[in-house]
């Protein structure tokens, strides 16, 4: 049986800094974020500079990363724009208190977003 996590081929064309993603793109990570677990959970302390760290951590390593998030709507929704603008990454998805954020590795890309 293949194993779910493989490496995926560096896109042709290097993304300079945090560039929106297009639609095809964000669908092609969806795809590959489905059977992704959430690495960092931001809770009732908020985005403490210990969470911050550690999501820039998940996203050096990962550039693909599911977050949970436990508090009301309103509050994940300020999260995931603090998220995105603090780390530089973009918001692939948000499913309830679940939100996958993507930003590449210039360095050693792992996933092609298509």
């Amino acid at each position: 049986m293949p194993s779910t996590t493989r490496r995926l081929a560096a896109a042709d064309v290097k993304l300079s800094g945090p560039m929106p993603l297009k639609a095809t793109q964000k669908k092609r990570l969806r795809a590959h974020a489905h059977h992704l677990k959430p690495l960092v959970t931001v809770a009732g302390k908020g985005l403490s500079d210990s969470v911050l760290a550690e999501i820039e951590r998940a996203l050096n390593d990962h550039e693909l990363v599911k977050i949970k998030l436990r508090s009301e709507r309103a509050q994940r929704h300020a999260w995931q724009l603090d998220i995105s603008e603090k780390c530089g990454a973009e918001l692939v998805q948000s499913i309830g208190q679940v939100a996958c954020f993507y930003r590449r590795n210039q360095d050693n890309p792992v996933i092609d977003p298509g």
